[in-house]
């Protein structure tokens, strides 16, 4: 039986090391909005409650979109918890009560990094003519910029 692997030149092309990174960042964010929405108390309950699982299962959608580009370009996707979280720059949501808005600053800090890898993979798209890629990084940041703006202005 043959396994089929990425050659080596495939495996180390910086636009899919970029976003595997991008998908790690994402599936952890996508991970920590799902503890928030399970976790939130307060006041704000409902509200955060809903907002939470509208953005964890955007980003569900997400990685797939993102692994299924890895793919399209002859990579491998990243996958397993061990290896995101070694790929990942999100620092880990804390467990346990936390103040409501003290989730959504982590959830903010979780979006501005995801944007700032969506930003890599787009700058390494342009430069590799690699349209298709570039299109997907700036949508990433269109959907972190305007999550980051919809929990900032909630923090107000």
């Amino acid at each position: 039986m043959s396994t089929k692997t990425t050659s080596p030149a495939v495996a180390a092309d910086p636009v899919i090391v970029a976003l595997n990174k991008l998908l790690a960042d994402t599936y952890a964010l996508m991970s920590q909005s799902h503890l928030a929405h399970w976790n939130v108390e307060g006041p704000d309950f409902f509200q955060l409650h809903t907002a939470f699982e509208t953005q964890y299962r955007e980003l569900f959608e997400a990685s797939d979109e993102i692994a299924e580009q890895v793919r399209s370009l002859g990579g491998f996707a990243e996958g397993g918890l061990k290896r995101y979280v070694e790929l990942a720059d999100l620092t880990p949501m804390p467990g346990g009560r936390m103040a409501a808005k003290d989730r959504v600053a982590h959830l903010i800090d979780g979006h501005e990094k995801c944007s700032a890898a969506a930003k890599e993979v787009e700058n390494l798209s342009g430069e590799a003519d690699d349209l298709e890629s570039q299109d997907l990084a700036i949508a990433r940041r269109q959907a972190h910029q305007k999550a980051i703006w919809m929990l900032t202005s909630f923090l107000k």
